[in-house]
């Protein structure tokens, strides 16, 4: 394991006390056993911290992802010490290396586009007997997703092959600052063999091939390691159909055959983007006037496979979605090993025909750059209006008045997925150009299209800062309402105005993410709004803004060349931060920790519209938590309290709807910190909905939900009726204590989202959950020898 909390796991030996689904039997006697399941949120920790004891054993899993008990704890189950059954035996679930594992992971901020791309497809409105426009929904979404892999794959080639091998190595005056070019120059190397335009195309190609290559291989070893993990093997119940969650069903957690068919699919996408642009530039030669025949012959036929083959992988993205109402493990092997195949070989032909000798070929000028990013730019536009429109029709079909942006968070984050992949793929080629170019006067330097969009970033922050200080305000009138209800909350205390305005200000910023709807939807509109204006400014000029504006009025010139310039400053800063993020993720633990709390939230959801998109976490987190559970009540017959927090409550009760009927009734679910309703009912309505929710209620034994008003995560479940007190506590008191007392002598502090079990209403509640619950008859047809622990 590597450094860190989550890194610094004890080793500890295996121990098959009841690891899997024949484990050793328990005693006839030894009913009564209570367990409480732990299961941590995000940024990870110890199971030394979980379980409060510096001496844990691993009783089953791997160095990803274990169970781990106290030593005193490891035969609880068989052990006749009566004073086990006056509280639960702790365990934990520990799976922070899902996400914050080795310096690998720092290679997924490049494949942020592609998660965020992701979450959209599940922000579907809740739809019932809508099944075409939920497949229609679905569809655009991976269109999106295809979209953006071309979009970097483009980009790639923009650097590689148009600024590096087409404009800077054939000026003289740019090859000769960049000696490593030289080899590339018509000047420098006296018409060397490799300073034939075409050729040089074909070297530069091996970039954007390896970056695809790499993307390959990075979804290819996480689909082996995450998505091949199998859940338990049941029969569909029979509300899964359209009832209130797909997250029941036994193939949700188990996508490795669609994940397949889009890692093909997306790999062909990205080797044709690659083929096209070194083909297009050859045969666009060959096509003029008095050109020769043959090769502008075959540079048809090329054309003409490139698309066929482009159809192909369209037709692939848009045939199949989805499988979950089984266990889906058939693989499309021909497809999946054919498609790519089939791309790779036209490149090759691609380069061939580019390398071919062309006397008299020269490179000047740009490639057709705009062209290609302009089709994306207007592609993507057009794909997150429709997706708007489609989920607008879903949202009316069922309304549900707990959805953000009524029913429209999908399109909204699609549109934000495409603008990173823009701001990557801008901040890329403006930064490379910067450094080839040099003054600014050998080279033309990136596509018109590219210096628009970075010059709306300027005008994008204006927004942003706008929406800051209209949050600033938010929090300045909540925090001032609050310094009352600060007052009723410790009415015996003598009221300290400095701790009063501090519980104050905290539980106003914790209200704030409330009001992450609105941000997002008015950063969404003003980047689609921004991106429409730069992409018909590019098209209708072929200028960069300030060349366009020239001859307007002076306020007009000056806002155009000021955003331009501040523009390319801002993606090129942004970028080198990306970067410099990325190597210290790679190089420093504790930053790549940092990395790992977003993709905690981000990678929850398995990958459905994206194949590159960082690997699903609860595909092997859910399985996990399912196996257990469910070998655990089945052999021992006792009793469960699965225990979540923050992210932790998310996994809890994914597992919990994939229990069978039986296995569900004998566990109680303790909440505490839990996105439940506020994040994940809100945002993915169709799967974390009032009805999705409510039927959680109704299938475990029972409920209970913990929160403070400090928590900036967590928050009530809100169920309607009498259900609501039935679930969700009052609000926790945080601080414990408003000043001094006897048993907290000295100021405690505000916890916010975290110490939650430090709270005494916790214990209580677990005591009260236990109570409800009663230890069943163990299903084992007799005793068994206590088996002997495996060697370390």
């Amino acid at each position: 394991m590597s450094r860190g909390k989550c890194e610094s796991v004890e080793r500890a030996r295996e121990h098959a006390s009841t690891g899997g689904p024949d484990g050793p039997a328990a005693r006839p006697g030894e009913t009564g056993t209570a367990l409480e399941l732990l299961v941590h949120g995000v940024g990870g920790t110890t199971p030394q911290e979980m379980l409060n004891d510096p001496r844990t054993v691993r009783i089953t899993g791997d160095d990803t992802a274990a169970v781990f008990r106290r030593a005193d704890d490891v035969d609880a189950e068989h052990s006749p010490d009566d004073r086990r059954r006056d509280g639960p035996v702790p365990e934990a679930y520990v799976w922070c290396n899902l996400t914050s594992g080795n310096g690998t992971r720092a290679l997924w901020l490049l494949l942020l586009p592609f998660m965020v791309v992701n979450l959209a497809h599940w922000m579907r409105p809740t739809a019932h007997g809508r099944r075409r426009a939920v497949r229609l929904y679905g569809l655009l979404v991976r269109l999106a997703g295809l979209t953006l892999t071309v979009l970097l794959v483009a980009a790639a080639c923009e650097v590689a092959l148009d600024l590096a091998a087409w404009q800077c190595a054939g000026t003289a005056a740019c090859a000769d600052r960049h000696t490593w070019l030289g080899f590339l120059s018509p000047t420098v190397s006296d018409g060397g063999w490799w300073s034939a335009p075409g050729r040089r195309l074909a070297l530069a190609a091996a970039v954007p091939t390896a970056l695809t290559l790499l993307l390959w291989y990075l979804s290819r070893r996480t689909w082996s390691d995450y998505e091949s993990q199998q859940p338990i093997e049941r029969a569909p119940e029979p509300e899964a159909d359209g009832g209130p969650t797909a997250l029941g069903r036994p193939g949700f957690w188990y996508g490795r055959r669609l994940v397949a068919r889009l890692r093909a699919a997306h790999t062909a996408a990205g080797l044709i983007t690659v083929a096209a642009a070194v083909g297009s530039a050859a045969a666009r030669h060959d096509r003029r006037p008095g050109g020769p025949a043959v090769l502008d012959t075959l540079g048809l036929i090329l054309e003409a496979a490139l698309a066929a083959c482009a159809v192909a992988v369209v037709w692939v993205v848009c045939r199949r979605g989805r499988s979950e109402k089984r266990l889906d493990r058939e693989l499309d092997e021909r497809l999946v090993r054919r498609l790519p195949l089939a791309a790779l070989v036209l490149l090759a032909l691609a380069l061939l025909y580019a390398g071919w000798e062309r006397p008299g070929w020269t490179s000047h000028g740009r490639l057709p750059g705009d062209t290609t990013f302009g089709g994306i730019a207007l592609v993507q536009g057009l794909l997150v209006i429709v997706l708007g429109v489609v989920a607008h029709v879903l949202h009316r079909t069922d309304p549900d008045r707990r959805a953000v942006l009524r029913g429209l968070g999908g399109p909204a984050v699609a549109m934000l997925a495409c603008a990173l992949g823009g701001v990557m793929s801008g901040g890329v080629s403006q930064r490379v150009s910067d450094w080839l170019d040099g003054t600014g006067a050998s080279i033309e330097g990136p596509p018109v299209l590219l210096t628009w969009q970075a010059s709306v970033i300027p005008p994008l922050l204006v927004v942003l800062l706008g929406l800051i200080g209209w949050l600033g305000h938010r929090a300045w009138r909540l925090a001032r309402a609050e310094r009352t209800a600060v007052a009723l909350d410790y009415p015996d205390e003598d009221l300290d105005p400095a701790r009063t305005r501090r519980i104050a200000y905290t539980r106003a910023m914790a209200a704030l993410t409330d009001r992450g709807p609105r941000v997002v939807a008015v950063t969404s509109g003003a980047t689609l709004l921004l991106g429409a204006g730069a992409l018909v400014g590019a098209l209708v000029t072929d200028e960069t803004p300030g060349e366009a504006a020239q001859g307007a009025y002076p306020v007009v010139h000056g806002a155009a060349e000021t955003a331009q310039a501040l523009g390319s400053w801002l993606i090129g800063f942004g970028f080198i931060l990306f970067v410099t993020w990325g190597r210290r993720a790679y190089k420093d633990a504790a930053a790549r920790r940092t990395i790992g709390i977003l993709w905690d939230v981000g990678t929850f959801w398995p990958r459905a519209s994206h194949p590159f998109a960082p690997p699903c976490y609860a595909e092997r987190a859910v399985p996990d938590l399912t196996w257990r559970i469910a070998t655990w009540t089945r052999v021992t017959g006792g009793r469960l309290v699965l225990s979540g927090h923050s992210q932790g409550s998310v996994l809890a009760a994914a597992a919990a709807w994939q229990l069978a009927p039986s296995a569900r009734k004998r566990v109680a679910l303790l909440t505490y910190g839990s996105p439940l309703e506020r994040l994940y009912g809100r945002w993915f309505p169709a799967h974390f909905g009032l009805a999705a929710l409510s039927s959680l209620h109704r299938d475990v034994d029972c409920w209970r939900n913990l929160y403070r008003l400090t928590d900036p995560i967590g928050g009530p479940v809100r169920l309607p009726g009498d259900r609501g007190p039935q679930v969700d506590h009052v609000p926790l008191r945080d601080p414990l204590a408003y000043g001094r007392t006897d048993l907290l002598p000295l100021p405690a502090p505000i916890l916010g989202h975290s110490d939650y079990r430090a709270d005494p209403a916790f214990a209580e509640e677990r005591r009260k959950l236990l109570a409800r619950l009663r230890p069943d008859v163990p299903e084992v047809p007799s005793p068994r020898p206590r088996p002997e622990p495996p060697a370390a």
